[in-house]
């Protein structure tokens, strides 16, 4: 198999539900219902086609995130440190394998992510493929390789957070998705909530 050939099986997935979710009140987003079930039960189940093997990135709730049969990374950096100090733990397990990273907040997002990230990765000469919505990078969406752990230790241990910041020092490869910029959404709020499913609806994106 030619090296920049896409093999998702040789991919780690990386759900983030570590977050604070300070602009719905504190709420711990991934169990949060949506479409008959709740955000982390969907993540799971658009990611598990795309990946060979999915972590989940949490620090509370422990319990319920573990019912799922898969493993659960805590922050290592102190609780709620970002979506870059989920990224490190995953990083630490990837034996080898690059991480695709996906927030839990995202229902809707592509079912071909894996693919065509993986398509544009050369193994050992690229850090990072990140999706553009047209608008914008979509950082949290990313293909990591595990060669960038030692980058992110650093930048986590200088004290900085910011996920663009650290993003933008490893020149990633850059993959077009605007022809369906809708799917990158983030659920923040409850319009948010109406939207995802108005999507649904008139999109007819399958869950």
């Amino acid at each position: 198999m030619p090296e920049n050939s896409p093999d998702n099986t040789a991919l780690n997935g990386l759900i983030l539900a570590g977050g604070r979710a300070t602009r719905m009140g504190g709420i711990d987003k991934g169990l949060i219902p949506f479409a008959g079930n709740c955000l982390i039960e969907h993540a799971i189940a658009r990611l598990r086609p795309q990946v060979a093997r999915i972590f989940i990135s949490a620090n509370r709730n422990i319990e319920h995130y573990v019912r799922y049969g898969l493993p659960v990374l805590e922050d290592r950096f102190g609780h709620f440190a970002g979506p870059l100090a989920g990224l490190l733990r995953a990083l630490e397990q990837a034996d080898g394998m690059p991480v695709l990273v996906v927030p839990c907040d995202a229902p809707l997002f592509p079912t071909q992510l894996a693919a065509r990230l993986r398509e544009a990765y050369i193994e050992g000469a690229t850090s990072a493929v990140i999706p553009h919505d047209g608008s914008r990078l979509q950082t949290l969406f990313g293909l990591y390789s595990p060669t960038v752990l030692s980058s992110l230790t650093d930048y986590l241990e200088s004290g900085q957070r910011k996920v663009e910041t650290w993003v933008n020092t490893l020149q990633p490869v850059i993959v077009d998705f605007s022809n369906e910029s809708e799917v990158f959404m983030n659920i923040n709020t409850e319009t948010d909530l109406q939207t995802a499913q108005s999507l649904l609806e008139t999109r007819r994106i399958n869950l």
